[in-house]
């Protein structure tokens, strides 16, 4: 006996589908990020990124952030300029989503610069997820 067809439900084809025009990249790498406002910074703090596209980044942070908020994000870069001189990516951007503990942010601008060897060293000593255990971060501006 034929009879009506059965739909069974697939969960993956229930999601929405993800608007997110750049593909992103797991990467885990220490951070430092600075919250500014006209010019000033008003909170810093350190942790790791998540994930990266051509786009955004996520990534995560010790103090909830906010929407709207500009931030210079500072990544910990894996390559060396010559084989020899650590690197780390300066990101500017905004925040467009944020949790707990996370926050993404849409790149407005950024560019590679050199490290001083003092911070490749603070870089290096930075917990997984950062100084989430109320220890302050050790990084200057």
């Amino acid at each position: 006996m034929m009879g009506r067809p059965r739909f069974v439900s697939n969960p993956a084809l229930d999601r929405p589908p993800d608007r997110r025009l750049r593909r992103r990249y797991v990467m885990e790498r220490n951070v430092r990020y600075r919250v500014l406002e006209d010019h000033r910074c008003v909170a810093s703090g350190s942790g790791r990124t998540v994930n990266v596209s051509s786009n955004g980044v996520l990534f995560t942070t010790e103090t909830p952030l906010a929407a709207g908020q500009s931030v210079e994000l500072t990544v910990s870069w894996p390559a060396l300029l010559d084989g020899i001189c650590p690197l780390k990516l300066m990101i500017f951007g905004t925040v467009t989503r944020a949790e707990e503990r996370q926050a993404a942010i849409a790149i407005r601008r950024y560019e590679f610069r050199t490290q001083r060897a003092s911070d490749q060293k603070l870089a290096l000593a930075i917990p997984p997820g950062g100084a989430l255990s109320g220890q302050q971060s050790a990084f200057s501006y």
